[in-house]
This record gives structure tokens, sequence and C-alpha cells, in this order.
């Protein structure tokens, strides 16, 4: 496959049906390819090492797992609650991600690569020390989640809640916001070189402004 110059994620490689998986598959085995799962439960379950491959999963609930080292490749995942889980230098690679509940996922020192997440909530989680590139976050609730000191790279975030996220120590190269709440970014500096569109550059001049240290002054009207 080409190598995707671009912004925009190269889409997993899934064909359009696969045979369902057994649930005990992904607890225990620690791989699991070519198969779609559906409504399993893996709570708190702890699989270091973890290797997904061509996998669909949808409505499955993996609140609090501990998924250290792991790796999904070419997978698509919708519906599912991944609340709280340690997924600490693990490695998407072609994965779309929509409709799922990330709230607290530590993914510090992760690799995302070609990832689409959509309509997701995504608050006071962690990507520090993370590299993504080529990653979308469309309709994202990222309040209060840290990208600290992560590199992006051609990273886009369209319609996203930014408020009180952190960027302090990040790198950014060729990313672009569009529709992003940023009030109270930290690190906002951060994002010099960053493209936005005109407008929501106007509409944020506040929060520039407040981190510029720049006073607004009254109005001639106003002092009299």
């Amino acid at each position: 496959m080409a190598r995707n110059a671009g912004s925009i994620p190269t889409p997993p490689d899934l064909p359009a049906q696969l045979a369902p998986g057994a649930a005990c598959t992904l607890a225990h085995d620690g791989y699991c390819a070519e198969t779609g799962i559906e409504g399993a439960r893996f709570d708190g379950a702890h699989a270091r090492g973890l290797r997904l491959e061509t996998v669909r999963l949808a409505g499955v609930e993996a609140a609090g797992a501990r998924l250290e080292s792991f790796s999904v490749l070419d997978t698509a995942l919708r519906d599912c609650d991944l609340a709280g889980i340690d997924g600490r230098r693990g490695s998407l690679w072609r994965v779309t991600i929509h409709g799922t509940r990330l709230t607290g996922a530590m993914l510090a020192e992760s690799t995302l690569r070609d990832v689409t997440l959509r309509d997701c909530r995504i608050d006071l989680a962690s990507f520090a020390g993370a590299r993504l590139e080529r990653v979308t976050f469309e309709s994202c609730r990222l309040t209060e989640t840290g990208f600290l000191e992560a590199q992006l790279d051609r990273v886009r975030f369209h319609d996203c809640d930014l408020t009180r996220a952190d960027l302090r120590g990040a790198t950014l190269r060729a990313c672009e916001l569009r529709g992003c709440e940023l009030d109270d970014l930290q690190g906002i500096e951060q994002l010099r070189g960053a493209a936005m569109p005109w407008a929501d550059i106007v509409g944020s001049a506040g929060v520039f402004a407040r981190a510029l240290g720049i006073k607004i002054l009254e109005n001639e009207a106003d002092r009299r």
C-alpha cells in the first residue's frame, strides 16, 4: 500500500464481512484476527501485549482494562466503553473509533498512525509522550486531556472541545483545528504553526490575548 503523505488517515483494510469471534479469544489468548466481536465484556481484564488485527468491535465493554503494549491494526471500534483503560506504549495503525467512551484512558507513550476518532468522549485522558501521525479527532470531547510532550504530525481537530486540555511541551507539525473550543487551553503557545480558519482565529481572540497577557482597554465612551 502506498504511503499516505496527506493529513487524512488511511482507513482500516477490512473486508465487508467478518465471521463472529468468541469473546474468550480476546480475554485469554491475547490475539484476535479476522473476526467480529459484539457485546462482549472485559471490564478490568489484564491482557498485556494484546494484538488485534482485522477486527470489528461493537458494544464491547472493557472499562478499567490493563492493555499495556497492545497492538491494533486494521480495526474498527463502535460504541465501546474503554474508560480508564491502561494502554500505555500501545500501537494503533489504520483504526477507526466511533461513539466510544475513553474517559480517563491512559495512552501515554503510545503510537497512533492513520487513526480516526469520531463522536468519542476522551476527556481526562492522557497522550503524554505519545506520537500521533495522521490522526483525526472529529466531534470529540477532549476536556482536560493531556498531550504533554507529545508529537503531533498532521493531526486534525474538527469540532472538538479542548477546554482545559494540556499541550505543554507538545510538538505540532502541519496540524489544523476547525470549530474547536479552546477555553483555558494550557500550553496554547504550542499551537504556533498550526492552521485555523480565520473565523475561528477571530472567535478565539480572547483566548490568545489571555495567553499573551494582553489587557483589554475600555472604550472611551465607557470611561466618561
